[in-house]
């Protein structure tokens, strides 16, 4: 096949802020970004770049659940690819989701941690799998699912390529297995033999295979005055959240909410068969333009104390219409849903639309901090594909006053599924399991 050439500037093209990322060649590849970072549309950049450079090369992304990929990765792909003007060289599928690099063959590989066996059973036609990008790394909850993964590269590269992995995601908080793996360095061990850990100094390890770095909206050039706008306000008025959603720091989770949960796979019939009194327990949080809509399935054995979270929504920008065909695709059209009721309106809408169970939360004075008092009673187990629960309930803490003290008050961020879920399980705080 002929190939149409297309004179660019790359420099013009990816930015500034990646240099270091653009060249390094060691096995693992790491940035810690804030919002509107970049890491993202770098990442992208890069893969579709150098797949076209360097014949062979083959790519597999993955996130936790293969589901949230459509709308992240394979369509930042597909931003990559029309921003190098070269559409003609690329063909994209849906069903299931992959691209091909027209001349060679070359293709890049979709797959979700939910189907670990599709992920370590990749055959490529042309070439070596070579290089794999980890998207939302922090919803990678078990180190033990990263070796798994790190283990599927493997293989003989052919003469010019390298293995490689890149891990991109926005800051967690300290506790994460990726800080200890990737940003600190062992210095020794306690009295009881536990590991001390100290953060590098140096972003490149000392054996040249991690590249280990922080981003942050700073080095991203082509945002708008209406974008900076957002994150000055945020450190005028929210100082410990612009160190993590601004700066890319690490959260520091002091003070957690919730932790009486798991992480744990289960299916519906096992835990009827386990909880005879098993009530469902559904909750709707609006948002639109800045906070998403947040609806939380769940199951409650108020006998045994378990509260199970085995399906989520968690998107912007969503009308009243596209929250009524999404509950209605999953199946969840005829539950009863307790919702924000400081939206009425958005209630009856829904309700006109066919939710016909749905209905707007009681409140009431002090209903946050007693519904928090009532779910801390239960152990909660949340299904690994509820990766936004996950997020929210590590980082769902106390908020502390001006002298760094703790309040008896919910920090006002990562708390959309966590107020859907008191929305949810309102009816059964006060004994109406029909509610």
């Amino acid at each position: 096949m002929k190939i149409k050439k297309v004179k660019m500037l790359l420099p013009e093209i990816v930015g500034r802020g990646y240099k270091t990322f653009w060249n390094f060649r060691g096995r693992y590849r790491v940035v810690k970004g804030s919002r509107a970072s970049k890491k993202s549309k770098t990442t992208a950049l890069w893969y579709i770049y150098n797949i076209m450079k360097h014949k062979g090369a083959n790519l597999l992304v993955v996130r936790k659940t293969y589901r949230t990929l459509k709308d992240s990765c394979f369509t930042e792909l597909k931003w990559a690819v029309k921003r190098l003007k070269v559409e003609h060289l690329w063909i994209f599928k849906e069903s299931p989701l992959e691209a091909t690099y027209i001349p060679t063959g070359q293709k890049i590989y979709f797959r979700g941690l939910d189907d670990p066996l599709k992920v370590t059973s990749i055959t490529v036609d042309v070439g070596v799998l070579c290089w794999m990008w980890i998207e939302e790394a922090y919803e990678v909850m078990k180190e033990e699912d990263f070796d798994m993964l790190d283990e599927s590269i493997r293989g003989e590269c052919s003469e010019g390529l390298w293995k490689q992995i890149t891990i991109t995601f926005n800051p967690w908080n300290e506790r994460h297995w990726l800080k200890h793996r990737f940003f600190d360095e062992l210095t020794g061990h306690d009295a009881e033999g536990k590991p001390i850990y100290a953060p590098r100094k140096k972003p490149i390890s000392d054996d040249g295979e991690i590249l280990a770095i922080t981003t942050n909206y700073l080095i991203n050039e082509w945002l708008d005055k209406a974008d900076i706008a957002v994150f000055e306000r945020m450190k005028r008025n929210n100082p410990r959240r612009y160190a993590v959603a601004g700066l890319g720091g690490w959260g520091i989770v002091d003070g957690l909410i919730y932790e009486n949960w798991k992480e744990e796979s289960f299916t519906l019939d096992d835990i009827r068969a386990r909880h005879p009194d098993l009530k469902s327990a559904f909750g709707l949080d609006f948002g639109y333009t800045n906070d998403p809509t947040a609806l939380c399935c769940a199951f409650v054995s108020k006998k045994d104390r378990k509260i199970y979270i085995f399906d989520e929504i968690y998107e912007k920008g969503m009308s009243n219409k596209k929250i009524y065909d999404c509950i209605f695709e999953m199946g969840y059209r005829k539950e009863r849903i307790t919702a924000d009721s400081a939206e009425p309106k958005s209630i009856d809408e829904l309700k006109k639309l066919g939710l016909t169970f749905i209905k707007g939360a009681k409140k009431g004075k002090d209903s946050i901090n007693h519904g928090i008092q009532w779910i801390q009673d239960f152990e909660i187990i949340i299904h690994p594909r509820c990766v936004n629960f996950i997020t929210e309930i590590s980082n769902y803490t106390w908020d502390k006053d001006k002298f760094g003290t703790v309040i008896n008050r919910p920090i006002d961020a990562f708390n959309h599924l966590m107020d859907a879920l008191r929305y949810g399980c309102e009816g059964y705080m006060i004994g109406n399991w029909m509610m």
